[in-house]
């Protein structure tokens, strides 16, 4: 009787893809869970949750993706300075207007796994604020994630 393995793939083995992504007009969480599932490699047969084979992401336009109802206004970002008392708080539209790379970034970082592996993932996320990116040498694939599903895309 012969034994059936199961294959498991690493990153020497995997292929690697690099990806862009146009973030005007799409909805932030829909475009950062996409976003996530592509760093991650979930979007792939060959998925190993323990293995870093995710694919690299560039995001362009990153200064013009959407929230939804009134988080523009309500949702806050916080850090602590270490210092007693010193929780600080940033709303999401000061946060778009001084560092939009940010905000993606911090919503794609909250769906990946904490830890080593996590952190080794987010360096596939490239962000950027405007329509210019440094990767053309990469020849990056367009990956169109608002005619994914119509509720992607939020009208102006």
């Amino acid at each position: 009787m012969t034994m059936k393995t199961t294959k498991t793939i690493n990153p020497a083995n995997s292929d690697i893809k690099w990806y862009l992504v146009d973030a005007e007009g799409l909805v932030l969480g829909r475009l950062a869970s996409q976003l996530a599932n592509i760093i991650r490699g979930k979007n792939k047969p060959c998925y190993t949750p323990s293995q870093d084979c995710g694919d690299y992401v560039v995001v362009v336009n990153a200064d013009k993706v959407k929230l939804t109802g009134r988080k523009m206004e309500q949702k806050m970002y916080y850090h602590h300075t270490g210092y007693v008392g010193g929780i600080k708080g940033v709303s999401v539209a000061k946060q778009l207007e001084d560092h939009p790379e940010r905000v993606l970034i911090k919503a794609v970082q909250r769906m990946v796994s904490r830890g080593k592996l996590g952190r080794q993932q987010m360096t596939k996320l490239r962000v950027f604020a405007g329509p210019e990116h440094t990767h053309q040498a990469q020849s990056p694939i367009t990956l169109d994630i608002g005619a994914m599903n119509p509720k992607n895309k939020r009208g102006a």
